[in-house]
């Protein structure tokens, strides 16, 4: 027989970014505990609002299953030793089974005597192994934990009330001074206590009370009455699953409403007040049929509909007071032209160990500009990058990124446009933070890009110069970010950048042109190159590669990431293929001959100590794929030569007596294993 079980943990309101994970994690933990207790159970339902984690544990059984069994142990000449004493492994496997050497006793199998054990238990009460979930409370983790009265448990905010109910029955588990019950708690101004009778009460009961316990009703809910509320209207919002999914935990009994503002805050760049209503107030900013912003917000209130108009009110006011703040700051700062911002940086510090900003500034512009001329960038960009490495930091000092961090980059594109820059450089000015997250959007013009990778570039270079390497566990600077930050911009715009080569020449132009040096050692640029191969890895994680692809085009001396995808990219394509069995093995034949042999290479295969036909084979078909540059046409290439490769190895011998012959042949061999080191460490493929 089974029976459903109820447990709430109700607390004081928690952050609404910690409600779901909690009550996840309150599920797989329970999960977890009756599984090792041999409960069975077919569905764990969890419930959330801000004030509680409740799960429902669905057809949970009343008891353990008995144990009716005969569990064999060591032989006998193991299980006793020559004076008829129990040895250590007799007296193990009965402590093992929860018993004891009296209970053991011998049987034969097969010819040879086993000590054995009936075990026979009675499965326990589901009611008396819930009481354990007092343990589950205390090992719940949460990002921050409070502590409260004179109690030294942390829970991430203080438990008011426990529900513990087994069908009818109540499991009395308790945490600190609080013993479990049936009653909880409904919305806290609009409802009261409930005495449930039955685990199964619980949803419906708290629906009487204002609360919708069920996180996705509630979710459903708020979204319905927004859709409803913008259709009265004919506006239009953009949806935004995170707003969505905090609000929800903001609320148990959400009420859908809108209000608004004066028209004249409009003047003010849309990015600023979509931050004051959304990431300040959590409201919903509200478009017309065109996409332009306007003057309303939709928000949700914690109750019904009663007194809505003093809601409505009441957050008006408090948005306004901060579009206020707003106007006044968007103001100020354009009362100075953008050189007194730029003056300011002077007095900025990037970090005390490295320098200014104005230094990093600096810094960057010469990144840049070596960076630009690799890759044989148009003077336009080389031009537009120019002005916007003399600038791109300037906001940090205005009034407005002073009280909206997070509009750092787009004030400065709003600035620099009204100060008459071109789009090309303001932009740029906003997309040097790009991405902002490990996966977010990339830079859409040239010149941000350029200017991204060389920002990212100088921290990741002037921290581990400072000795401010991240750890396995830390990275305070985001410095694996700004990485692969780096990596999806150079694969995106197909920019080539080897980092063995292309550090030591970075520090280099720093050195020689400011009078700032930075640190200067092959370690630290073995280091940096490393930290950034990591992030390669990463990439072709996240894109799906096969692990023995990655390991292959990892292994390499390779270091530019254009390169590393192309040749991913070729093996991954072709891993399946019938022809890349023989491929792969006649090319890793060859390296593994060349890694036992000891000889000279000579500076190139000399065609008048060819023997045989298949030398002179093997030359002028290498001779045909040597210059080749597209991976995709190389490995095609190599296709083609596997047979030549074959009857090369069939009619010689590598190893010949005659010194210059197999120093000609090993060379030979070298050619074609360089070559092929640009697809990556070939013997790393598993090959079926």
């Amino acid at each position: 027989m089974t029976k459903d079980y109820l447990f709430e943990i109700g607390t004081e309101e928690m952050p609404a970014h910690v409600v779901t994970k909690s009550v996840n994690q309150l599920a797989e933990r329970t999960k977890k505990f009756l599984k090792e207790n041999g409960l069975s159970f077919s569905n764990i339902k969890t419930f959330s609002t801000p004030r509680r984690l409740t799960i429902l544990v669905e057809d949970l059984a009343e008891k353990q299953a008995d144990i009716d069994e005969v569990k064999k142990g060591p032989a006998k000449k193991i299980a006793l030793d020559e004076n008829g004493n129990w040895t250590k492994a007799a007296q193990g496997f009965a402590r093992g089974q929860g018993m004891t050497t009296d209970d053991l006793y011998f049987e034969e199998l097969k010819g040879t005597e086993y000590a054995y054990l009936h075990l026979q238990k009675e499965g326990k009460k589901a009611t008396e192994i819930l009481l354990g979930m007092s343990d589950i409370i205390k090992a719940m983790t949460f990002p921050t934990k409070m502590r409260w009265g004179s109690f030294d448990f942390e829970f991430v905010r203080p438990i008011h009330w426990l529900v513990s109910l087994y069908g009818t029955e109540v499991v009395p588990v308790k945490i600190l001074n609080i013993t479990a019950g049936r009653k909880t708690e409904g919305h806290r101004f609009l409802g009261d206590s409930v005495v449930l009778a039955n685990a199964d009460d619980y949803e419906e009961a708290l629906k009487d009370q204002f609360v919708i316990a069920d996180a996705k009703e509630r979710k459903a809910l708020i979204s319905k009455q927004i859709e409803d509320l913008v259709n009265k209207n004919n506006w239009k919002i953009k949806e935004d699953p995170s707003l969505l999914e905090e609000v929800t935990n903001l609320v148990e009994y959400p009420t859908v409403f809108a209000g608004s503002f004066d028209k004249k805050y409009l003047n003010i760049p849309d990015e600023v007040l979509i931050t004051s209503m959304k990431d300040n107030q959590r409201y919903f900013e509200v478009y017309d049929e065109s996409g332009k912003l306007l003057n309303h917000f939709i928000s949700i209130r914690n109750g019904n509909k009663d007194f809505l108009a003093n809601v409505i009110s009441g957050n008006e006011k408090v948005l306004v007071a901060r579009l206020d703040d707003a106007q006044f700051f968007y103001d100020e700062d354009r009362k100075y032209p953008l050189s007194h911002f730029v003056e300011k940086m002077k007095d900025v510090s990037f970090h005390d160990k490295i320098g200014s900003m104005a230094e990093k500034m600096l810094r960057v512009k010469l990144i840049g500009n070596y960076l630009a001329k690799r890759w044989n960038l148009d003077q336009q960009v080389v031009e537009d990058f120019d002005r916007a490495s003399e600038l791109y930091k300037f906001d940090l000092v205005t009034q407005m990124v002073g009280e909206f961090a997070e509009l750092q980059g787009v004030m400065g594109m709003h600035y620099a446009r009204l100060a008459g820059e071109n789009d090309q450089v303001a932009d740029a000015i906003k997309e040097h933070y790009m991405p902002t997250t490990a996966e977010g959007d990339l830079p859409a013009t040239t010149v941000g890009a350029l200017l991204s990778v060389a920002d990212k570039l100088d921290t990741i270079i002037t921290f581990f110069g400072a000795g401010m390497i991240p750890s396995s566990s830390n990275d305070p600077y985001a410095l694996r970010r700004y990485a692969y930050g780096i990596v999806r911009i150079l694969l995106d715009k197909g920019w080539s950048l080897p980092f063995n080569t292309a550090l030591p020449e970075v520090v280099a132009v720093i050195n020689g042109q400011t009078p700032a040096k930075l640190p200067k050692s092959d370690e630290q640029d073995e280091q940096i190159a490393l930290f950034i191969r990591d992030r390669i890895k990463q990439y072709l994680q996240k894109n799906k590669y096969q692990y023995d692809v990655i390991d292959a085009v990892l292994s390499s001396s390779q270091q530019d990431p254009s390169q590393i995808l192309a040749a991913a990219k070729v093996l991954q394509m072709h891993h399946d293929d019938e022809a890349f069995k023989p491929v792969v093995e006649s090319l890793v034949r060859i390296n593994n001959i060349l890694a036992k042999a000891k000889f000279v290479a000579q500076a190139a295969v000399q065609a008048d100590l060819f023997e045989d036909n298949s030398e002179k084979e093997l030359y002028l078909a290498m001779q045909n794929l040597a210059d080749e540059t597209d991976l995709s046409s190389l490995y095609d290439g190599f296709v083609q030569l596997q047979p030549v490769i074959d009857r090369y190895f069939d009619t010689n011998m590598i190893m010949a007596d005659n010194e210059a012959v197999k120093a000609n042949r090993l060379t030979q061999l070298q050619d074609i294993s360089k070559l092929a080191e640009r697809l990556g460490d070939l013997s790393k493929l598993v090959i079926k």
